[in-house]
C-alpha cells in the first residue's frame, strides 16, 4: 500500500499527470485504466476516436494510449487530427498495436506517434514507456518556460529600444536645432551649412557666431567616436561658441568699452584645449577648425587643430588646400596651434569640412580624397549655396553607392559674391 501511495505521489508531481485511454475493447481500456491508476495518474477512457477528440478540446491530456484498431476512426487518423489540436503544450502519444513491421511503424511516426506498444501490454513496459515520454516532456516544457522568458526579456528589450528610438528622434531634432540658419545672406557673402549624422546623432557641429557688423566666426567640429555621448560633447561645445550670448563665447574678448572683439582662433583653440583637459571628465576629443571672416577686407584668419583641411576654390575654378594641420583639442596638455591668414576675393569661395566627406568610401573600400572633393567642387562650380551642398552629398552617394554614410558628414560653405570689393 505504501509503495501505490509513493507512485502516486510522484506520478502527480510529474509531467504528465493526465491519460487518456482509447479503445473500442471495453476490456483492454479496464485493464489499461486499472494499471495507471494504480500509479497515481488521473484517466480518462474512450471508445472511438472521435469520442477522444471530444475529450481533448474539453480536457487536453499530457499523455494519450490509443488502439491502432477502431471503427470509424483509426488510431493513425486519430493521432494525425490529435497533432492539429491546438495546444498550449505538447502532447505525447503511444500507439497500441500488434503490428510491428517496419514500414507500420514509419506509418505510425509519419502520422505523428511518438512511441508503440505492441499488444497485449506488458505493465511493466508501459510504465518505462511512461518514464521515457515525462523525460521528453519535461525536457520540452523546460524550453518552452525558457521560450517564454526569451520572448518576455524581447518584448522587454523592445519596449526600451522603442523609448530609447523615440529619444533618440528628440535628440536628432535638438542637435539640429544647434544648427538653426542653413543658409544666410550676410550682404558681400552667402553662408550654407550641412549637419547630416550617420546615425540618429553624431559628433559633427558647424555654425556661425557674429563678431562685429562686418565681422563673423566661422567653426567646424568633429568629436570622436559616434552616438549619445559624442552629440553631448558637442552641444557642450556649442555652448562655448555662443553666437547669442558673446560673454560665454571664448572666440570672444571683451574690450574696456563693454564691446567684444575676436580672440585669434589659435588662442581660442588653445583654450578649448585646456577647457577639456581640466573641466570634462571625458575620453573624446575632437578636431576643429576656427575662422575669423573680415568682409571689409576679404581676410580670413584660420586655425587648424587636426581637422581636415579647409578649400577655397577661386572664382576661375581653381582650388587651394590651407591651413597647417595641427593637433586635436583635448589630447595633449599645453598643445599650440597656428594661425593662416588667406585673402578672399568676389566669387571666391571657402569649403571647411569634415573627415566624413573626403574618407567616404565606395564599395572597393576606395576614399573619396582630397582628390574627389576636387572634381565633385569642379563640377558644381555653377551650383550655389544650399543647393551646392546638397549636390555635394548627392555625389557621394554616388560615389558611396549608399545613401547610408558610415561617418558623420558636415560642412560650411562661405561664398562671396561676384559684386563687392574689398579695401
Amino acid at each position: 500500500m505504501g509503495s501505490v501511495k509513493k507512485d502516486a505521489i510522484c506520478a502527480n508531481s510529474a509531467v504528465i499527470s493526465n491519460v487518456l485511454v482509447v479503445d473500442d475493447s471495453r476490456l483492454q481500456r479496464r485493464i489499461l485504466s486499472a494499471s495507471l491508476k494504480k500509479w497515481g495518474f488521473e484517466v480518462q477512457e474512450a471508445s472511438s476516436g472521435i469520442q477522444a477528440l471530444e475529450h481533448c478540446l474539453r480536457d487536453p491530456p499530457d499523455l494519450v494510449l490509443s488502439d491502432w484498431m477502431m471503427p470509424e476512426m483509426n488510431g493513425l487518423e486519430f493521432c494525425r487530427r490529435f497533432r492539429k489540436l491546438q495546444r498550449d503544450r505538447y502532447g505525447y502519444f503511444i500507439l497500441l498495436t500488434s503490428k510491428s513491421e517496419k514500414n507500420d511503424i514509419a506509418l505510425g511516426l509519419d502520422a505523428g506517434a511518438d512511441d508503440f506498444l505492441t499488444k497485449p501490454v506488458n505493465a511493466s513496459e508501459l510504465r518505462a514507456r511512461i518514464s521515457a515520454g515525462e523525460r521528453i516532456l519535461t525536457m520540452e516544457r523546460e524550453l518552452t518556460e525558457k521560450n517564454r522568458l526569451v520572448k518576455s526579456t524581447l518584448d522587454e528589450l523592445q519596449t526600451l529600444y522603442d523609448s530609447l528610438n523615440s529619444d533618440l528622434i528628440e535628440a536628432k531634432k535638438l542637435q539640429q536645432s544647434l544648427v538653426s540658419e542653413r543658409y544666410r545672406d550676410l550682404g558681400v557673402a552667402e553662408l550654407s551649412l550641412l549637419l547630416k549624422s550617420s546615425g540618429h546623432v553624431g559628433g559633427d557641429l558647424v555654425g556661425a557666431f557674429p563678431i562685429s557688423e562686418d565681422r563673423i566666426g566661422l567653426y567646424g567640429i568633429d568629436v570622436s567616436g559616434h552616438g549619445i555621448s559624442s552629440a553631448l560633447m558637442t552641444a557642450r561645445l556649442a555652448g562655448y561658441l555662443s553666437a547669442t550670448a558673446p560673454d560665454q563665447n571664448v572666440a570672444l574678448r571683451q574690450t574696456a568699452d563693454g564691446a567684444f572683439e575676436p580672440r585669434p582662433p589659435e588662442e581660442t583653440i588653445e583654450i578649448l584645449n585646456q577647457l577639456i583637459l581640466d573641466e570634462i571628465e571625458t575620453e573624446h576629443y575632437f578636431t576643429m577648425l576656427l575662422a575669423d571672416v573680415n568682409f571689409a577686407t576679404g581676410e580670413v584668419r584660420m586655425s587648424q587643430a587636426g581637422h581636415p583641411y579647409p578649400v577655397i576654390q577661386r572664382s576661375n575654378g581653381e582650388v587651394e588646400f590651407v591651413c597647417t594641420g595641427g593637433l586635436p583639442v583635448g589630447l595633449i596638455e599645453g598643445a599650440s596651434y597656428q594661425r593662416v591668414s588667406v585673402r578672399m576675393h568676389p566669387g571666391d569661395r571657402l569649403i571647411i569640412h569634415s573627415d566624413g566627406i573626403t574618407e567616404c568610401t565606395n564599395k572597393d573600400n576606395e576614399l573619396l580624397g582630397d582628390a574627389g572633393l576636387v572634381e565633385i567642387l569642379s563640377n558644381l562650380r555653377q551650383t550655389r549655396g544650399t543647393a551646392c551642398l546638397e549636390s555635394l552629398v548627392w555625389k557621394m552617394t554616388d560615389f558611396a553607392g549608399d545613401q547610408d554614410f558610415s561617418d558623420d558628414v558636415s560642412a560650411i560653405l562661405l561664398e562671396f559674391k561676384p559684386s563687392p570689393t574689398f579695401a
